[in-house]
């Protein structure tokens, strides 16, 4: 995970202030993102590090009833009044094999440094033919490489190829520049979805003119148990 302390210490910034402006017009628009690629359901929907629970009213107004799951117990304080919470490590999550039909990421694969291993768990923890959501930073277009400073002329330096962890950000107002960001290039994300059993389905972007965010639908093998 990424590093728990630095999150604990910008919790109340990330909720307060952070947060804010994206409650009021949601401008990644990951409200639409989940409806289309998530879809309606009636059952518990596990969110993956879950921060300050921001996302759960997204996840309750398509049916699911969510439940989360976070590290930095300074996050976990926002989130108790949104969602059911379990202050837990994504790499080893504390449920039973095959006991959940959906589970989603939503914009936090950058914490992860261990992602791949968190896709095994979600893998694990869902049912056959479960459903598992990732939305996040799309690899191509954000990171220490990406000069987002002008949004309709996105600048990409050397580094997207390397796979890192920086603290390197275009901007000192957002969070890379606090906690860090570990960075995996497209063909090394999408393998790891692979690698945990995890066929795809849909994928969707979105931001414009240069998208922001890269999501992915993709379900547990039906004949695969545990």
């Amino acid at each position: 995970m990424a590093p728990t302390a630095a999150y604990d210490e910008i919790a109340d910034w990330y909720e307060h202030e952070f947060l804010s402006a994206q409650r009021q017009n949601d401008p990644l628009d990951l409200a639409g993102v989940l409806q289309e690629l998530l879809g309606e359901g009636r059952e518990p929907c596990l969110e993956i590090g879950c921060g300050t629970g921001v996302h759960a009213d997204r996840v309750r107004g398509l049916g699911w009833v969510p439940v989360g799951v976070d590290l930095s117990a300074g996050m976990l304080r926002h989130a108790r009044g949104r969602l059911p919470v379990v202050r837990g490590d994504a790499g080893r999550l504390p449920l039973r094999d095959g006991s959940l039909a959906a589970v989603i990421a939503v914009m936090v694969h950058t914490d992860m440094p261990g992602y791949p291993d968190v896709l095994r768990e979600a893998a694990r923890v869902l049912r056959p033919g479960g459903i598992f959501v990732h939305v996040g930073v799309h690899p191509c277009f954000c990171g220490g490489f990406a000069d987002r400073g002008d949004p309709d002329a996105v600048v990409i330096g050397p580094g997207y190829l390397d796979g890192h962890w920086t603290k390197a950000s275009w901007t000192d107002r957002g969070v890379r520049d606090k906690v860090g960001a570990t960075h995996r290039p497209l063909p090394e994300l999408l393998h790891s979805f692979m690698a945990a059993g995890l066929a795809f389905e849909r994928f969707a972007e979105r931001g414009a003119p240069t998208p922001t965010v890269l999501a992915v639908r993709a379900r547990k093998d039906p004949g695969v148990s545990g």
